[in-house]
């Protein structure tokens, strides 16, 4: 694994230790980062809009007051494996309550933008879909987010901050490769080579994401297979 994967991990560990000088921004980039796959979940496990909100809340809470990410280990598996069965542990402490309520008598580090979370949910998910394939899909989302914003700021901070346009061709795009040129000062040809460069650079940057939570047993490849068939359904 590379440096940045081991940073990653150290991550984990900082938001699982209360006197580590990175607790709160560990935790505050974790919870930013896996608050939504969360959510989702929590609304295909069978929760109202308004209990999701509460028991996605109360979940980060949780994980915050119990230290949970201390026991996170990439030796004994993935962390979205981890995530997702503490998810699950939660939720089965919780069943039997009449209310979702909030825990740890304080809120998480971290802005959770649970507001917008139930028009996104509507929007992006499909009524047959399980709640582990949903969570896996949105874990998966997640990741090839990050992948690109890594790329952007690769871009912005290389000698032609401007090509960031080009990542629109990433995906499938209404414009043409003349039309964008013609706004780059670039040939049509000319955007054609940027472009194919772009994507084994996005590649790249998706291959350390990926790589970024898993075990020392999952191999690289079957995981950048697990992400691309978590997300076929979209």
């Amino acid at each position: 694994m590379s440096q940045f994967d081991e940073t990653q991990w150290s991550l984990v560990l900082a938001a699982g230790n209360s006197q580590s000088p990175e607790f709160e921004d560990a935790m505050s980039q974790l919870c930013g980062r896996y608050w939504y796959p969360a959510y989702a979940y929590v609304r295909r496990w069978g929760a109202a809009p308004e209990n999701a909100q509460d028991l996605t809340q109360g979940f980060f809470c949780r994980v915050l007051e119990k230290r949970t990410f201390g026991a996170a280990d990439r030796e004994r598996g993935k962390f979205r494996t981890f995530l997702l069965a503490s998810l699950k542990y939660y939720l089965a402490d919780e069943r039997d309550r009449e209310q979702a309520q909030k825990r740890g008598g304080g809120a998480v580090p971290v802005s959770l933008d649970l507001n917008d979370a139930e028009d996104r949910y509507a929007i992006e998910t499909d009524p047959e879909e399980s709640p582990d394939r949903l969570f896996e899909r949105q874990w998966a989302l997640e990741v090839l987010a990050r992948g690109q914003e890594r790329l952007r700021t690769e871009i912005a901070g290389s000698s032609q901050p401007d090509r960031v346009a080009l990542m629109q061709f990433l995906t499938e795009s209404d414009r043409s490769y003349r039309e964008v040129g013609a706004e780059l000062d670039m040939s049509e040809p000319a955007v054609k080579v940027a472009v194919h460069r772009l994507r084994a650079k996005f590649a790249k940057c998706l291959r350390t994401e990926v790589g970024a939570t898993l075990d020392g047993a999952t191999s690289l490849e079957d995981e950048m297979r697990h992400l691309l068939e978590a997300v076929s359904a979209l």
